[in-house]
């Protein structure tokens, strides 16, 4: 399944993560997780997980952070590298690289998040 991330609140909530809101993200994002079934609501809620995991790195949270990364990170590891229109395989790669910088504080709480970014379909003429 490819998800819609042009429009509607998948494409809000995309919007409000790279723009460091990540508590809207996560709020965008939940909506339409209610709708979902199996793998796809089980990998949109990955992505609502680091959104969540970086609105509590705002907040100061490194525990927590930590806690919801790997609880992401682990979902993703259930997907291929490309799923629900996202690429999959180097968001879970950056997740990883996070998880121990938050834990043992070497990564700054203002560091680039991991990118969440949909695969681009190209056309040829």
């Amino acid at each position: 399944m490819t998800l819609d991330w042009n429009s509607g609140s998948l494409a809000e909530g995309l919007r409000c993560y790279r723009e460091a809101r990540f508590f809207d993200a996560h709020e965008h994002w939940e909506s339409v997780w209610l709708t979902l079934d199996g793998q796809e609501k089980r990998f949109l809620q990955a992505l609502i997980q680091i959104a969540a995991a970086f609105h509590h790195l705002q907040r100061g949270n490194r525990a927590g952070t930590a806690s919801l990364l790997r609880r992401a990170h682990i979902r993703l590891s259930h997907c291929p590298a490309v799923f629900g229109g996202i690429e999959v395989a180097p968001l879970r790669e950056e997740v990883s690289a996070w998880i121990p910088g938050i834990e043992n504080g070497s990564l700054a709480d203002d560091a680039a998040c991991p990118r969440i970014c949909p695969v681009v379909v190209r056309l040829d003429t």
